[in-house]
């Protein structure tokens, strides 16, 4: 099945040369050039991938992709953020958005057809087979793997396909450090060599805070990176000599164009 991909941005001529490099290269492509537009072609087109500007006339791109990524429907499109702002506070802010790659203008658009097709290969990928029928337990987290699913105290936590994949690297190995270089390379895949370690920072963070009374499992080890601790579910802080010993294993585990915009 062809992928399809939604470009939104208000400057035409950049949609067209974007437009044109993607289906040359066997992708189906809508457009968009204003926010308004947005979520209803997400609901009739179904993009499997959305290309966002971050300055549209009437929305900003963080806006659309908070829509997109707090609605149970949309959180599992993979959003690409193309735009001019390229400080660092504005590429932390689009992850913290829940933005999965960040494009700078000017570009080139041999890259990001690269980058489309390489995160489109690692979001549509992303069921492992191996641990069908099983699920993972670490006290009040509960993760389903095969159903894309995790519970905390038995409420449902959405996330966005990055934040999920965080999170079962961290949880097939409980108790053991993950650097952020290690995280890079099983979550990001091929595209680990252009995220910033900044990156895993902010997707923790986001990750952290949806987790709610289940945040201090995720452990930030300074200077090394993350690793997720294993907590009885009656306490959130359970004293040391309480915690469960390193070792403990979870109930089943598987494995160029230039804009001002």
């Amino acid at each position: 099945m062809t992928s399809r991909i939604l470009v939104v941005d208000d400057e035409k001529d950049l949609v067209n040369l974007v437009r044109y490099n993607l289906e040359k290269n066997g992708l189906q492509v809508e457009s968009a050039y204003n926010g308004s537009s947005v979520l209803p072609l997400v609901e009739s087109f179904q993009p499997n991938l959305i290309i966002l500007d971050l300055m549209l006339p009437d929305r900003s791109g963080y806006d659309i992709c908070r829509d997109l990524k707090g609605n149970a429907e949309t959180r599992h499109i993979p959003i690409i953020m193309l735009t001019a702002r390229s400080s660092e506070y504005n590429r932390v802010t689009g992850f913290e958005c829940g933005v999965e790659d960040y494009v700078i203008k000017p570009f080139s658009p041999k890259e990001l057809v690269l980058r489309v097709k390489a995160m489109l290969a690692r979001t549509s990928g992303f069921r492992p087979a191996e641990v069908e029928g099983k699920r993972i337990v670490l006290g009040r987290l509960k993760i389903f793997p095969e159903e894309f699913r995790v519970l905390v105290n038995d409420q449902d936590v959405p996330l966005t396909h990055t934040e999920f994949k965080i999170l079962m690297a961290l949880a097939s190995q409980p108790n053991r450090v993950k650097t952020r270089e290690q995280m890079l390379e099983t979550v990001w895949q091929e595209e680990a060599e252009s995220v910033m370690d900044r990156t895993v920072d902010a997707q923790v963070k986001r990750l952290r805070a949806k987790l709610g009374p289940a945040r201090d499992m995720v452990e930030t080890v300074r200077g090394l990176g993350y690793r997720i601790t294993l907590q009885s579910p009656a306490s959130e802080a359970a004293p040391a000599s309480q915690q469960a010993p390193e070792g403990v294993q979870p109930e089943a585990v598987s494995a160029p164009v230039t804009s001002s915009s």
